[in-house]
């Protein structure tokens, strides 16, 4: 494949990616009559089924037994796996519950706070125009604090939680999908326990539920591993300043579902916090840009 088509494949699977990631709400608003815990159970049986399957057929096991021959990491991927299924646990809540906008805010700051986590554990030094972009978000969340007297809570918890968990699966450098998982095997049995011995729910037996509310919470594990897939394939074919540019396009397509399908209230407060986000996301964007065609002028 020429270099052309490569990155033509890469820049369809980063839109796939991340417009999958946007309208994931709509999946979870179908059945948000169920609890938070449940179907984060069903998100985790189902794609732990679905990533075998994938394991096998792209004959990627050998990735896994790699993996499964070293105690440390697969110790560490025992942690990540629990910070994922937060991450997972809180988003959920944060659909069925009315909060995609702040869910959505999140991951307007998850790139920002990346930087952040980058500076203090991985020793990179910030240019003047991060620093202004960091100052900026700290800002905007500063102003809701005062102004709305409440700490945006879920966005600055989805923002924490999927930051470490990249920043700990950067230094574990394992693939992608194997290292996916052996997260989901750590989580399986603690899923399968919930479901047989403490769920105890009107739809927690399947032979008691109508066939379509059976397929849409099986869909949990397509709606989980098929964003992934399609991220996989753009990682490998873009670079990482071109592909930063397309992941917001998950939280702009939440902050549009929120407003106008689910008619989620944007107070002044929020919406200048908001504004404050957009920003410094904005120079964030721009100094990466600068920086990627610096570095493809010295190559």
């Amino acid at each position: 494949m020429s270099q052309h088509n490569q990155t033509k494949s890469g820049v369809i699977n980063a839109i796939c990616a991340y417009t999958l990631w946007g309208i994931a709400p709509i999946y979870f608003k179908l059945i948000q009559h169920i609890s938070a815990s449940e179907i984060l159970m069903h998100r985790i049986v189902w794609s732990f089924a679905l990533l075998a399957l994938i394991i096998l057929v792209m004959g990627k096991w050998s990735k896994v037994q790699t993996i499964l021959s070293q105690p440390k990491t697969l110790m560490w991927l025992g942690g990540t796996a629990l910070i994922l299924a937060a991450n997972w646990l809180i988003f959920i809540w944060a659909v069925n519950n009315g909060h995609i906008l702040e869910a959505s805010l999140g991951y307007y700051i998850n790139p920002l706070l990346n930087v952040a986590l980058g500076m203090i554990f991985l020793g990179e030094r910030l240019s003047k125009w991060q620093i202004v972009s960091v100052a900026l978000a700290l800002i905007g969340v500063m102003i809701q604090l005062l102004s709305l007297g409440s700490v945006p809570v879920i966005a600055l918890s989805l923002a924490a939680s999927f930051g470490i968990y990249g920043l700990l699966r950067k230094k574990l450098m394992v693939d992608s999908l194997a290292g996916l998982f052996v997260e989901s095997a750590w989580l399986l049995p603690i899923a399968l326990l919930y479901w047989m011995v403490f769920l105890n729910s009107p739809t927690s037996n399947f032979a008691n539920n109508p066939m379509d509310l059976n397929t849409l919470l099986i869909a949990a594990g397509i709606v989980t591993t098929a964003p992934l897939l399609f991220f996989t394939g753009a990682a490998k074919r873009l670079t990482l300043a071109t592909l930063g540019f397309f992941q917001y396009i998950g939280p702009s397509i939440m902050f549009v579902i929120a407003i106008s399908v689910y008619q989620e209230p944007l107070v002044m407060e929020k919406l200048v916090t908001f504004g404050f986000i957009w920003s410094a996301l904005v120079i964030y964007s721009l100094d990466s840009y600068r920086k990627h065609r610096n570095n493809k002028k010295r190559i």
